[in-house]
């Protein structure tokens, strides 16, 4: 008999059952990936984000175990208010007995009530959670390669580069008030990005947005760090490093953007050169960057093997269409 309780409010101890589980499914399905610690899983559930709110449940046996976590990220933005974003664990042992059947039916009526029409959810590209997903109505819509990159064997030599009419800056943490609204505007040209088959919306930033992922990132005690080429005074282009609360090893690739108005001129490659000697400067523990792209983002992939990433896995996005009334 599986129990579903919803969390309200997120305990230390519903955090360490969270965590326990997540630990162990990801464990099994990603065994060379780096486990989140109970850090930054208890700071996941428990700062509140920007644009989106969450509906959090455990499974839990007979015996009280918990066996199963999920997660409902719904979005409330103008652009993505018809988008929920699904996460779904279950202890390995507890695998192929219902246990995720039992959530996942639980998150899809939550996801109904609250009038979204579809459902997203990553899986590894090799894996069991794929298959899960396709057998109860979910489809592939987007396929991502992940990349690692060794930052002491970067090729960063681009960071030298003169480009007339541009200049490099940086920040560390919330954008500088002066440079807000540029910014702003240089995130709005991420709603061009290849989201493939994905009913994924549109995004617009604001400088009090901007502002506010800052926040949330700082209350949950990870660090982000920008490079941004700079145009009279627009933000033509610019790239985001986040160090996770506790991280001492890995950085995690986030926004990579140029203007449309600015492309062509090598700034992607310019502004992600800047950040590897940075990040070789500021973060000298950090010995290398995740960071992911579709498949079908040919010059951003291509820029990114020139800095030498590589390779690293494959992620599938799925997304299962909800009937609305």
């Amino acid at each position: 008999m599986i129990s579903t309780i919803p969390l309200t409010q997120v305990s230390t101890e519903d955090a360490a059952a969270w965590h326990a589980v997540v630990a162990a499914s990801l464990g099994n399905d990603l065994p060379a990936e780096p486990r989140p610690t109970f850090e930054q899983v208890h700071a996941q559930l428990t700062v509140a984000g920007r644009g989106n709110r969450r509906l959090l449940w455990l499974a839990k046996a007979a015996d009280g175990e918990v066996v199963g976590v999920a997660g409902l990220r719904l979005f409330t933005s103008a652009g993505q208010s018809h988008l929920a974003e699904l996460e779904l664990h279950v202890a390995p042992h507890r695998r192929r007995s219902g246990v995720g059947s039992h959530l996942l039916a639980t998150v899809v009526k939550a996801a109904r009530d609250e009038q979204r029409r579809s459902l997203v959810a990553a899986a590894p590209g090799d894996g069991p959670s794929g298959a899960f997903g396709a057998a109860r109505g979910f489809r592939r819509v987007l396929a991502l390669d992940h990349l690692l990159l060794d930052v002491a064997d970067a090729d960063a030599a681009e960071a030298d580069a003169e480009h007339p009419g541009y200049e490099l800056t940086g920040w560390t943490g919330t954008v500088p008030d002066e440079l807000a609204e540029a910014f702003a505007a240089a995130k709005n040209a991420m709603n061009d990005m290849p989201t493939g088959d994905m009913d994924y919306g549109s995004q617009s930033w604001t400088a009090d947005r901007v502002r506010a992922m800052a926040e949330v990132l700082a209350d949950r005690g990870d660090l982000l760090l920008t490079i941004a080429a700079l145009a009279e005074g627009e933000i033509a282009g610019y790239t985001e490093i986040v160090i996770r609360a506790g991280e001492t090893r890995r950085a995690l690739q986030y926004d990579t953007v140029v203007v449309p108005a600015h492309r062509g001129h090598g700034l992607g490659l310019w502004v992600k050169a800047a950040m590897v000697r940075r990040l070789r400067a500021e973060q000298p523990g950090i010995v290398e960057i995740e960071t992911d792209n579709a498949q079908d983002n040919t010059h951003m992939l291509a820029v990114n093997r020139r800095l030498g990433f590589r390779f690293h896995r494959s992620t599938h996005e799925y997304q299962l269409d909800l009937p609305t009334t």
